[in-house]
């Protein structure tokens, strides 16, 4: 495959024609990042997919607070600091002053940021009364699948600068679910605004921030472009423009970067790395990254209701030759679906191992003796957690095939495929999730729990009210060691059920010229490309 890659680029390079857009962010002091997507939209409350959030989040946003990437502590943003009563239920945050929403051209800011903001923007989420909360079909799917909308009575605020959130129940995990990529603050006034000319549609597709970056332009399938926020609140931001060349196509992102028509580009595959590591005018970057590659099963529909008929399946699935044929080294075979990294990680010994004998045994005592046709969704885009979905796809078809079962493969552009998996229209899917805190909550409620799958994000549409409670109990706790008692019957419970079978966990590369500095790749959420510059 590294020779193929090598032999195609020269064909690649000399049909690349640069893109004026992109040569003229060069020529202002710009970056050019090339992305393997679409955002779905503009507003990372109404959306979970990653390459939408590398997009958005952390260039157009800010939250109230974050976690450190190195010590896994909380620290001020939006909030310089806050309190939380002895019951856990009431949290209230003390907010800086002085932070300026984006200028752009179809909104200028008559105030700054304050309490109203703050209560605006988590209200959306589960006030009906809020007059935004049912724009975009009242889809808040990171805050819907965790169960947020229910846990938060209201949001008060108390004055310009103090506000509090009162919670139904103490939840251990509430400060990292307000850290994450998803939890940013929104302009209230701008709402007001179209909201008196009837376009509040606009809200999640023009965007207005505090970020370090501002919405100019998107032209679909082709580019995003930013400009620098001068009056960014944090520290002064380098570049001038910052420009999103949507390029789907993996060997194609390579060759501009090649051709320097890209200055950084998103998850370069791992046949290419070798390649990019020995050329001096390009860098690449490693992160280990909590995140988890999984095949998932549509629990609800026959016979993957049948969790003998899952485990099955599982058994056919050599997880060796996946690794060597999809990961090339860039990752190792996953032992549950916490990655070893998590506090809470126990490896599970009930998680099939490859043994087609097994499988077929299990198929037989399940009613299936000549095997049965499935659909085998694959993601189009590479991940952290699945670099090449179609081709661990077509390895997966060619194991079940051995075992009497065929597969169809089928794919869809991007946010097309996460739509219809999101409606449950798959047999089994080739998904993946890369956590946004280090909280082993984040690898259980968002994915597997009862208020996923009523929200449409849990792929494997598998409600257990037994590992709900589970899951309850343990955020229920401050205490680690029983929150890892917990943890470690949720694990097994998956391993014993497999609402999906986890197969890997990835890590995070990045490919970027030599001159530029400051790019930030985090254990867990985003990229950010506040602090990008490029060197003296």
């Amino acid at each position: 495959m590294y020779k193929l890659v090598l032999m195609l680029l020269p064909v690649l390079l000399s049909g690349c024609m640069k893109n004026s857009e992109t040569e003229r962010a060069r020529k202002a002091q710009g970056l050019v990042y090339c992305a393997e997507a679409n955002p779905v939209a503009f507003n990372p409350q109404v959306t979970t997919t990653g390459s939408t959030i590398d997009i958005i989040a952390n260039q157009l946003y800010d939250k109230l607070l974050s976690i450190d990437p190195n010590s896994g502590e909380f620290r001020p943003e939006l909030a310089t600091h806050w309190d939380i009563a002895n019951d856990g239920k009431e949290v209230t945050f003390y907010l800086r002053k002085d932070v300026q929403f984006h200028t752009t051209s179809y909104f200028t800011p008559t105030r700054t940021f304050n309490a109203d903001d703050v209560v605006f923007s988590f209200s959306r989420l589960f006030d009906v009364y809020n007059p935004y909360h049912f724009v975009g079909d009242a889809n808040y799917p990171y805050f819907q699948s965790i169960g947020m909308d229910q846990l938060i009575r209201q949001v008060v605020k108390i004055d310009d600068y103090t506000v509090r959130f009162e919670l139904f129940n103490a939840e251990s995990s509430f400060l990292s679910n307000l850290a994450t990529d998803f939890a940013v603050v929104t302009s209230k006034e701008y709402a007001q605004n179209l909201l008196k000319i009837g376009k509040e549609a606009q809200f999640d597709q023009l965007p207005v921030g505090t970020g370090p970056y501002l919405f100019k332009h998107f032209l679909r399938d082709n580019l995003i472009r930013y400009h620098r926020n001068a009056h960014y609140w944090k520290h002064p931001v380098a570049m001038e423009q910052l420009v999103y060349d949507i390029t789907t196509n993996g060997t194609s992102r390579i060759a501009k970067m090649l051709t320097k028509e890209c200055d950084i580009t998103a998850h370069p595959s791992a046949t290419q790395l070798e390649f990019l590591i020995s050329r001096e005018d390009i860098r690449v970057d490693k992160a280990a990254n909590l995140n988890i590659g999984f095949w998932a099963f549509n629990t609800e529909r026959p016979p993957f209701d049948n969790p003998i008929v899952r485990r099955a399946l599982s058994h056919a699935l050599d997880v060796n030759k996946m690794m060597q044929a999809v990961f090339y080294g860039s990752g190792i075979a996953a032992k549950s679906n916490l990655p070893p990294s998590s506090w809470a990680f126990a490896p599970q010994s009930q998680l099939p191992e490859y043994d087609p004998e097994k499988a077929k045994q299990l198929l037989l005592e399940a009613g299936y003796p000549d095997g049965f046709s499935m659909t085998l969704w694959a993601m189009p885009v590479s991940r952290i957690y699945n670099p090449n979905a179609r081709k661990m796809a077509e390895l997966i078809q060619s194991d079940l095939k051995l075992i009497g079962v065929t597969a169809k493969i089928v794919e869809y552009e991007w946010n097309t495929f996460i739509d219809r998996v999101g409606r449950h229209e798959h047999d089994s899917v080739l998904l993946g999730w890369a956590a946004d805190t280090p909280d082993p909550d984040n690898f259980f409620t968002p994915l597997l729990s009862c208020t996923a799958t009523f929200s449409g994000k849990n792929p494997s549409n598998w409600c257990n009210p037994e590992f709900d409670l589970l899951l309850t109990q343990a955020l229920d706790t401050n205490d680690i060691e029983l929150r890892k008692v917990y943890y470690q019957q949720a694990q097994a419970m998956i391993a014993k059920e497999l609402p999906l079978m986890p197969i890997a966990h990835g890590l995070r590369f990045q490919a970027s010229s030599s001159d530029v500095e400051g790019i930030e790749l985090r254990p867990f959420g985003g990229i950010s490309l506040a602090k990008a510059r490029r060197a003296q």
